[in-house]
């Protein structure tokens, strides 16, 4: 008997792995319609200075005269194809995360045995003893961001020089497409070329804490204060939630964006290697620029934010609730 019930569970944990990975597809396709344009803006604000480009309308106007609307869809294929991947295991493994961190770390029988609890399990609610807390949420983004990081670096490398070509003709411009980028990188720099700024993905990732800590706040806030759909919370606390994690993580997404885009140099003939290190792609923003280099861009980014993961979260969510 206890074989199967032990069978029945396990079949019920995969259920919901399953489910989240698949949510995870169609939040990855909804926040790339969404977003991409805003994010082509922040990316070739954030890489370039004001001789440029004095601002992000001024950056949207000659995109969209000199390249056309497709312009700022540069780029797109690898998140349209990435991000699904992406959004699937980052909120698939924020899924896997959440439960393993609620059975372990903080599994309420092990609180109520703890010397260091505060309060006795017989005078929570069943609802109070078992619901993970904010910091186990929090704690459950950091782990999911270091997961999805080692399939985002790849792709938001490729996506950022993709980005920053802004010649309209493909004759034109050192890489056709992201398979020619992605194939020219590998020959000359090999795996580790591919997984440039690597590091520097996994330090902007870590701000997840935030991210999914707010989230769980607004989330129990507008459930307990509002008469909100389950739908609008999502929606509400997926976009708050999201401006959090941008405000909290935008000047290491500067410096990350800027080693993504420094010249690999060798036989790409793409101009010589500035940044040998993290630290030294942030010492130049901040010579260049000072403080306000480290937020150039964030006007887009931060419009962007919202809407886009709104969206994606609550295409997330309603695909969740509706597999069976």
């Amino acid at each position: 008997m206890s074989v199967d019930k032990g069978s029945g569970t396990d079949k019920k944990v995969g259920s919901q792995n399953y489910k989240g990975f698949v949510a995870g597809v169609f939040s990855g396709v909804a926040k790339l319609t969404v977003g991409h344009p805003f994010d082509t803006i922040k990316v070739r604000l954030q890489t370039s200075d004001a001789t440029r480009f004095s601002g992000p309308l001024q950056c949207l106007l000659l995109t969209v005269r000199k390249e056309g609307v497709a312009g700022l869809y540069k780029g797109a294929t690898p998140p349209l194809v990435g991000w699904m991947f992406m959004d699937s295991i980052m909120l698939g493994s924020l899924t896997f995360y959440r439960k393993l961190l609620h059975q372990t770390l903080f599994n309420p029988n092990r609180i109520y045995d703890s010397p260091s609890s505060f309060e006795r399990r017989d005078n929570l609610s069943s609802s109070q003893v078992h619901k993970l807390p904010t910091l186990g949420h929090a704690m459950a983004g950091v782990m999911a961001g270091a997961t999805v990081s080692f399939i985002a670096a790849p792709v938001e490398h490729i996506k950022a020089r993709l980005q920053i070509q802004y010649s309209s003709k493909k004759s034109e411009r050192l890489y056709k497409g992201p398979i020619d980028c992605a194939r020219k990188i590998y020959t000359h720099h090999g795996i580790r070329g591919i997984y440039h700024g690597l590091s520097a993905t996994l330090l902007f990732r870590s701000f997840f804490f935030f991210w999914w800590g707010s989230y769980d706040i607004f989330t129990r806030l507008l459930t307990t204060h509002s008469t909100l759909s389950t739908p609008a919370i999502n929606f509400w606390a997926g976009g708050l939630s999201a401006q959090v994690f941008w405000i909290t993580s935008y000047p290491s997404d500067v410096v990350k964006q800027r080693i993504m885009t420094d010249p690999l140099a060798g036989g790409l003939g793409d101009g010589e290697r500035r940044f040998a290190s993290w630290r030294e792609a942030a010492r130049t923003v901040y010579r260049e620029n000072g403080v306000r280099g480290y937020w150039r861009g964030f006007v887009p980014c931060f419009l962007r934010a919202f809407p886009a993961n709104a969206v994606a979260l609550v295409a997330f969510e309603g695909v969740m609730r509706a597999l069976p």
